[in-house]
């Protein structure tokens, strides 16, 4: 991990911060999201699923495709995902 920009790649740090995206999309406490459950099962749209791609930009500096949330639609796929590419930027 680069020391200049305190980017979290630690895969709990990730998927607690898209826990809690997630959460507040849907309304609900972030210990409510399970990362094993897909994101739609929750309320995720597709409106959702791309304003959340844009707090992913904008947290970790990432280009993020807009059909993240269907290639990766659990929150501990998208931290898996998020993960390798902060580890190999």
């Amino acid at each position: 991990m680069s020391a200049d920009a305190g980017i979290a790649t630690d895969l709990d740090a990730i998927r607690g911060w898209l826990r809690a995206q997630v959460a507040s999309y849907v309304m609900r406490a972030p210990e409510e999201i399970d990362p094993l459950v897909p994101i739609a099962q929750y309320g995720m749209d597709s409106v959702y699923s791309l304003s959340l791609c844009g707090d992913i930009e904008a947290e970790y500096g990432l280009e993020i495709e807009p059909t993240l949330a269907w290639e990766h639609p659990t929150v501990a796929a998208m931290a898996d995902h998020l993960r390798g590419r902060l580890s190999a930027g």
